[in-house]
């Protein structure tokens, strides 16, 4: 009887399987490094005398505004890193986990070059900056670790298309309900059918709230027109109120299928462009430093 031999995938490490997160990987490789990195410097803040203090001109200072400087060049390059996919050490995954932990230490490294000596100048804003990309990119960590399993739940196995077709499949059906129905009343559908339900710009996907929604209206008060008159049968209101309570229900996922987007991706609003600023600073710190000190 021949024997099946088990072949391993290529690139693969041994004892790393495709579910390992980049957080997780290589048994949190990167975070005992940037842990490292991390105590060292702050060992040799409390070790090393500099007089009269520790700040970032002295020769302590100098080498750690090398190594932040020199980390913040190469965690910027994960964007170009992304366009090309390899395997094994230097994986994307790889990759990612290191821009994780090493962007962390960042805090530890950038905070004891400055010997926590603030002002009104280019060399405090370079530092405020590099806070805010890695406070940004904090929330971008835990917001692709949570936000997926939520769009997948609000989603239940439709695609975003699908729930817009679900959409437009009412609007046609309202559109034909309310034909028969008194003007005052076919305005207020035929206002739903018109209104844009997912208008207002970031802000209004991230709140999720559209106050004004005319289909919630139009349901309203159709509601109240039904609410006192006898049930006689075949009744164009009652129709027309089961299909914008249909309505409402599928706008309600699709909004929230928007704001859970929104909420993955609004962070990258702040994160690059900031890293470009930071880039800029960073590069105005270095200058004034070497040229005018």
């Amino acid at each position: 009887m021949a024997t099946a031999t088990k072949r391993a995938t290529p690139g693969r490490v041994k004892g790393e399987t495709l579910h390992d997160g980049f957080l997780r990987h290589r048994n949190f490789r990167w975070m005992k490094i940037a842990t490292l990195l991390s105590l060292i410097a702050i060992a040799g803040y409390f070790l090393i005398d500099v007089q009269p203090r520790h700040n970032g001109g002295s020769w302590y200072g100098y080498g750690l505004g090398t190594i932040g400087a020199l980390l913040i060049l190469w965690l910027t390059l994960l964007g170009l890193r992304k366009r090309s996919m390899t395997r094994g050490r230097w994986s994307l995954k790889a990759w990612t986990s290191a821009h994780v932990y090493l962007g962390l230490s960042l805090i530890v490294i950038g905070t004891l070059h400055t010997g926590f000596q603030f002002g009104w100048n280019v060399h405090t804003l370079a530092y405020a900056l590099m806070m805010i990309v890695i406070l940004s990119g904090l929330y971008g960590i835990f917001a692709y670790a949570t936000l997926p399993v939520a769009l997948s739940n609000n989603r239940e196995e439709m695609t975003q298309p699908q729930m817009l077709d679900a959409l437009r499949s009412i609007d046609r059906q309202l559109h034909d309900a309310g034909q028969p129905l008194e003007h005052h009343l076919a305005a207020l559908v035929q206002s739903s059918l018109d209104q844009d339900p997912f208008g207002g710009g970031l802000i209004r996907r991230l709140s999720g709230r559209y106050p004004n929604c005319a289909t919630r209206a139009a349901q309203a008060a159709i509601r109240r027109e039904t609410a006192y008159k006898p049930n006689l049968g075949e009744d164009p209101l009652e129709k027309v109120d089961a299909l914008l309570v249909r309505k409402e229900a599928i706008l309600a996922r699709v909004r929230r299928h928007l704001k859970l987007k929104a909420m993955l991706e609004v962070w990258l609003y702040v994160h690059v462009p900031i890293t470009f600023a930071l880039i800029a600073a960073l590069s105005a710190h270095i200058v004034s430093v070497f040229f005018y000190w």
